[in-house]
């Protein structure tokens, strides 16, 4: 029998419960499901930063932590923790993320809101959008995340450019990495899209300088982590014209305070975290090959190297 704790939010659970307990059947795990096995009897952690579990001592038989974020931040960093981490890809993320960030680009690209937002009676047919061979995208941020959404936007002609911290070779994007890579990959870009994890060399990476470096009147698209931006520069940069328009779905303070100049300017567009989610049925599926492979002495897949922070 293998003990797995749950560890989230007491609502999680009734989300996840079933389709965890049918993901251990289907891949033949005999398991005991729990939010409340004794700590020292605990094999796995089914895991989220909110839930109840902080202090990880004395869970001194667990073989792995598996979290159910994408992102590790606030728990990577925890000394108490010394068992494997495992931060969460999964399919149903990923295609949730590729929509929002497809749709979004599109949205932009288009010119959509001008038409939605400009039924004013008035026949205008006197501009019309470039094609997306002529309009370049650069993806901060070259993860699991990262390399969907550029292959989606690849497929719909759009030439992409990807940055990461260290070398990437992906099919169909131009990689740059490093601080040498970072000026070219954002140079002249006219949608940015940032998917890089938080740690403290990607903050404030959106900045006053390098958002100099894009084409005027770019758009800047953010589902990644509220702190990549400089909040002052990018507001700064909306108002001359520099950036012209921020769609923006996470941010340094959540719930984004209802006075905060986000809301109120014309050029941004707030959504509140949403871009993507962690689906249950389909992470507890990735959650059961892990622990197969643990279970047969496999290396975990997933897993956060505590150094770089992801």
């Amino acid at each position: 029998m293998i003990n797995v704790l749950f560890s989230a939010q007491p609502q999680n659970w009734a989300d996840y419960e079933t389709p965890l307990r049918t993901a251990f059947a289907d891949a033949g795990l005999d398991v005991n499901l729990s939010q409340d096995h004794p700590p020292e009897t605990v094999d796995y952690i089914v895991f989220a930063p909110n839930g109840p579990v902080t202090d990880f001592r004395p869970f001194t038989t667990t073989k792995a932590v598996m979290s159910l974020w994408a992102g590790v931040e606030t728990v990577v960093d925890n000394a108490t923790l010394t068992q494997p981490l495992a931060r969460m890809v999964d399919d149903g993320l990923t295609r949730g993320m590729v929509e929002w960030v497809t749709g979004h680009s599109l949205r932009h690209h288009l010119g959509m809101d001008t038409h939605i937002h400009g039924q004013d009676g008035a026949w205008r047919n006197s501009s019309y959008p470039p094609l997306a061979s002529d309009r370049p995208v650069t993806i901060m941020g070259l993860g699991a995340l990262g390399q969907a959404c550029g292959q989606m936007l690849h497929l719909l002609g759009f030439p992409v450019t990807g940055w990461s911290r260290s070398p990437k070779s992906v099919q169909n994007i131009h990689c740059l990495h490093g601080d040498d890579g970072l000026a070219a990959a954002l140079r002249d870009a006219q949608i940015v899209i940032l998917l890089l994890p938080q740690t403290p060399e990607t903050e404030n990476l959106l900045n006053a300088e390098t958002l100099g470096l894009l084409a005027r009147g770019a758009f800047v698209i953010n589902p990644g982590r509220g702190p990549l931006i400089d909040d002052a520069a990018l507001l700064a940069a909306l108002d001359s014209g520099q950036v012209q328009h921020a769609t923006l779905d996470v941010f340094r303070t959540e719930p984004l305070p209802k006075d905060h100049a986000y809301w109120a300017h014309p050029h941004v567009t707030v959504t509140p975290h949403i871009a993507s989610t962690t689906r249950p049925e389909t992470a507890a599926r990735v959650i059961a090959k892990n622990i197969v492979r643990g279970e047969q002495g496999q290396p975990f897949l997933h897993l956060v190297d505590r150094k770089l922070g992801y």
